[in-house]
């Protein structure tokens, strides 16, 4: 098939049953692969939908500006789409961002304002507050908002929610993703639950995030909050994208588990998935005597872990944060503690 251009091959990602890195899981598993985007991840969907909606709401005009707060994945995949559309892309990004990523937002043509990590949310330094000066000052730019722009778990209400539950046949008893901006998981949940109000819906959070207590008890606590290194996992605001009422529960899950997991997804299934998939891999261990051999779960792996060659994918950054020790053999599956958590 022959395409007018790239924006046309968003959508329509495969699932992959996953056999070894499962075996002790009596449920079968699957993964929805949303690397097999032509920007690598799950993000392509909602960038093209949100621009699109704010095309046809006069939101954003020919020769205008898109700007928004990204850890990566959206800026590039807004960066993609402002290429083919020729507007100029204004990304701010928090320093945690990978080498990998911001190299490719630059490729891409965006311009990166990088943003200190550990600024509180409402610090006029943080990349949300910086994201919005600036969608204030450069005329005709429309701020995207991706963690409060309900277009973005649109996009996954009208694509990847049907997508799943075609390609299961209907069987999906339990979707698993991580809870970030809240559009992938609770866009694809909210599809499935008109479809089977039985679902289960959990949602992998990080140790740093106040989304696990927010949910369980209204409370937004900002003790909750620290700095972490998964990326794409865990918020320390509560964007309007996370609809809480759809998910079942969140499970905490370590930096370390979720890098190793990520690893061993690549050795064990020949997938090369990213931070962010290793963690609803260790989400799903967590609640693997939970579930039974009638059930199909399908985790949501949001990109692919090319974004994550200079960090989980190098020996040396696992060595330097405490993840891996000189001994230990890259031909040997690494185990996962439950408990060990790297503060920083």
């Amino acid at each position: 098939m022959v395409y007018n251009n790239i924006l046309e091959t968003i959508g329509k990602t495969p699932i992959i049953r996953l056999n070894n890195v499962v075996a002790d899981i009596p449920a079968t598993v699957y993964a929805k692969l949303e690397a097999f985007n032509p920007g690598l991840s799950a993000k392509d969907r909602i960038a093209l939908h949100m621009l699109e909606r704010a095309e046809q709401l006069g939101k954003l005009q020919p020769g205008g500006t898109v700007v928004d707060a990204t850890s990566g994945n959206t800026g590039f995949s807004l960066a993609m789409v402002c290429a083919i559309k020729g507007y100029r892309c204004v990304l701010t990004v928090t320093s945690k961002i990978s080498a990998d990523k911001l190299n490719n937002l630059r490729a891409m043509g965006a311009e990166v304002i990088l943003c200190p990590k550990d600024a509180k949310p409402n610090d006029p330094n943080s990349y949300y507050r910086k994201a919005e000066q600036l969608a204030k000052e450069i005329p005709g730019a429309f701020y995207v908002n991706q963690n409060f722009n309900t277009d973005n778990g649109e996009a996954h209400y009208l694509s990847t929610g049907p997508e799943i539950w075609e390609q299961t046949n209907g069987r999906i008893t339990h979707l698993i993703g991580s809870a970030s901006t809240g559009g992938t998981l609770c866009g694809s949940a909210r599809y499935l639950r008109e479809q089977n109000p039985n679902l289960k819906v959990v949602a992998a959070d990080a140790y740093g995030s106040v989304l696990k207590k927010y949910h369980e008890t209204g409370v937004y606590d900002e003790n909750e909050i620290y700095s972490y290194r998964i990326e794409g996992t865990g918020k320390n605001i509560i964007p309007g994208n996370v609809e809480f009422e759809l998910i079942d529960r969140f499970v905490k899950v370590t930096d370390k588990d979720s890098a190793l997991r990520a690893r061993s997804i690549a050795r064990q299934e020949g997938i090369l998935a990213g931070y962010s998939s290793g963690a609803a891999l260790q989400c799903l261990t967590q609640i693997k005597d939970e579930l039974t051999e009638n059930d199909v779960v399908v985790l949501i792996f949001a990109d692919h872990g090319c974004k994550y060659v200079t960090k989980v994918f190098n020996d040396d950054w696992m060595k330097d944060q405490g993840f891996l020790s000189d001994e230990q053999s890259e031909a040997t599956p690494v185990p996962a503690s439950k408990n060990d958590q790297v503060l920083c």
